[in-house]
């Protein structure tokens, strides 16, 4: 089995648009765009209980990834884009993160709490090793010693490992590697430009050498397509050196679910109904339940089933799961005395 790489336009329709596009018998091909974000502000503030973070950096917006569940993918439609092929193919660029951050440090009300990258993209995607932009918010970080949490599936990573290092050593980090499938050729029907498996293993090892603590992420779960891979992918994680191990349900919003079943059936045809109605077997009947609290697990006997799974193996391979509470900051601004700019851009003395 092989992917199937997207050639042509294909996106659910989009809630937001009182229109939509009839390509008729022939879309046109997919060629990647890239756009301007003019935002003011880069930390995004989170307001869910399901997450244990309250600051997000996301230097991008939509991922070159294409991986099929991705919960991200409705944050497109408010760009007047859409949630399929756009997500992965018309991107953004907030070529001003840098700067923002630094201006977000400067003001008097950052106390340095931890700093998630991403959250709603994977930081690392391709067009990093281009724009650097992760690289220079790490920096800045770095320089005020603010705690760092990074999310991704991306090789790239390893190019900043020394960046990654110093970071831990003055401040805090912590890396958490998603690695949801350990069947290859279904890992890239999912996500069909994400590293490999095996190959993520690596990032976990070589991060691991660095005594950087990583976590292990199985998610999303997806039962009866990766609830098997459990065991294989607890125990590789724990060989390559990762320190804990985490798993959320898959979550389906409307036109998630929609891009989802669509890979789904074309990559696994035989086995599409059985996934979709397992999936249901979790979450009361639905593809899907977004209410806060409820929406990152499942509920019933079958997904009683794989949380025992995953917690017998967790235990087996002596992975631990990652701490609620936050890491003491050593935040501080590098000259208390400069001269900084205020949100009219003109200079003020810094109070502090």
């Amino acid at each position: 089995m092989r992917a199937q790489i997207l050639k042509v336009v294909n996106n659910p329709k989009n809630p937001w648009q009182s229109y939509s596009v009839d390509w008729g018998a022939k879309p046109p091909k997919v060629e990647l765009s890239l756009y301007s974000d003019q935002s003011k502000t880069i930390l995004s503030k989170n307001h869910s209980e399901d997450l244990p973070f309250r600051w997000s950096l996301n230097p991008y917006r939509g991922c070159y990834h294409g991986c099929a569940y991705c919960y991200a993918r409705p944050s497109h439609e408010y760009l007047d884009f859409g949630a399929g092929t756009d997500f992965e193919r018309k991107l953004v660029l907030k070529k001003e993160a840098p700067a923002l951050l630094r201006k977000r440090f400067m003001t008097s009300n950052w106390k340095g709490e931890l700093i998630v990258f991403s959250g709603n993209t994977d930081c690392y995607q391709p067009l990093e090793a281009a724009y650097g932009l992760t690289r220079e918010c790490l920096k800045i970080c770095l320089e005020f010693r603010n705690p760092v949490s990074i999310i991704t599936k991306s090789t790239l990573i390893e190019r900043d490992l020394d960046l990654l290092e110093e970071i831990h050593q003055k401040s805090h980090i912590d890396v958490h590697i998603s690695i949801p499938f350990w069947d290859a050729d279904v890992a890239r029907a999912m996500e069909p430009y994400v590293p490999s498996p095996r190959r993520r293993m690596r990032i976990i090892e070589r991060l691991a050498e660095r005594d950087i603590p990583v976590t292990v992420m199985v998610s999303p779960m997806i039962p009866g397509l990766n609830d098997t891979d459990i065991p294989s992918i607890l125990r590789e994680a724990k060989i390559a050196g990762a320190q804990y191990a985490i798993s959320t349900m898959l979550r389906l919003a409307p036109s998630v679910a929609e891009v989802f079943e669509a890979r789904l059936r074309a990559s696994l045809p035989l086995r599409a109904d059985k996934i979709l109605n397992q999936i249901r077997a979790c979450r009361a009947g639905k593809l899907s339940n977004n209410q806060i609290g409820q929406r990152m697990k499942g509920v019933g006997s079958r997904w009683a089933i794989i949380e025992q799974l995953f917690e017998t193996h967790r235990l087996k391979e002596e992975l631990l799961t990652p701490p609620n509470e936050h890491p003491q900051t050593k935040f501080r601004r590098p000259n208390p005395n400069r001269v900084r700019t205020n949100l009219k851009n003109t200079n003020q003395l810094s109070l502090f």
